[in-house]
């Protein structure tokens, strides 16, 4: 048994042939396990347990800026069954099967989609119903009204900018839902900084105010609760 130590954003390849029967539990810090395929696993904290046999580990890395340690646990017994079934009931730990990830990046980007194609929906429609209450969309600065396919195109390259933010982050980050909530809550209120200072009237203002919500309101949940799920 040895404990290894994982500094700061270190990243420590796992060699089969050395950890062949091993077992690894968190002791400090927070670990995240790197599968074969160079998806990112699940992120570990402390007293969780992961068998490094036959879950297609091929590293270890620390996501956070402390030291994280590990404890390695080997058995000589030649029962490779009967091992792990000892291990796992003298130890009560939690055991973890780093799953293939790249059905949660599959699934991100077609709810991406989906929910891109229905926020471009969304705003076209409300945008022809502001303009039929009476906003004519003209920003002073152009001199012409801003036209429907126009709000299409522009909800459409910024929801699918949002989706690759949250594919990012499911990528990077160790807690990826709530920096994506937080991230593109605070890009949602800077973006409502250019109709206030447009010098269009107030219909039309109004009117862009509501037309950056609408696709918010839209995108920002359902990313949220796929980077959620498991």
């Amino acid at each position: 048994m040895r404990t290894l130590a994982l500094r700061g954003g270190v990243r420590v390849a796992v060699v089969a042939a050395e950890w062949r029967d091993a077992f690894g539990v968190v002791t400090h810090g927070r670990v995240q396990l790197e599968l074969r395929n160079g998806e990112p696993g699940p992120v570990l904290g402390p007293d969780a347990g992961f068998w490094l046999r036959g879950t297609g580990v091929r590293a270890l890395r620390n996501p956070d800026r402390r030291t994280a340690k590990v404890r390695i646990v080997t058995r000589q017994s030649t029962n490779s069954d009967a091992r792990h079934r000892t291990t796992e009931h003298n130890m009560n730990d939690t055991r973890i099967a780093a799953a293939p990830a790249s059905h949660r990046f599959r699934g991100l980007a077609i709810r991406g989609l989906i929910a891109t194609l229905a926020a471009m929906a969304a705003t076209t429609l409300a945008a022809a119903l502001a303009r039929t209450a009476g906003a004519d969309f003209e920003i002073p600065a152009d001199g012409e009204p801003i036209p429907l396919p126009g709000f299409a195109v522009v909800t459409g390259f910024f929801c699918l900018v949002g989706t690759a933010i949250a594919a990012a982050l499911l990528r990077w980050s160790a807690r990826p839902a709530t920096r994506f909530l937080w991230t593109t809550v605070s890009l949602t209120a800077i973006s409502l900084i250019p109709p206030l200072i447009s010098g269009a009237n107030t219909a039309t203002t109004t009117a862009l105010l509501a037309l950056h919500l609408v696709p918010a309101a839209i995108m920002i949940p359902t990313l949220t609760r796929t980077l959620q799920t498991p």
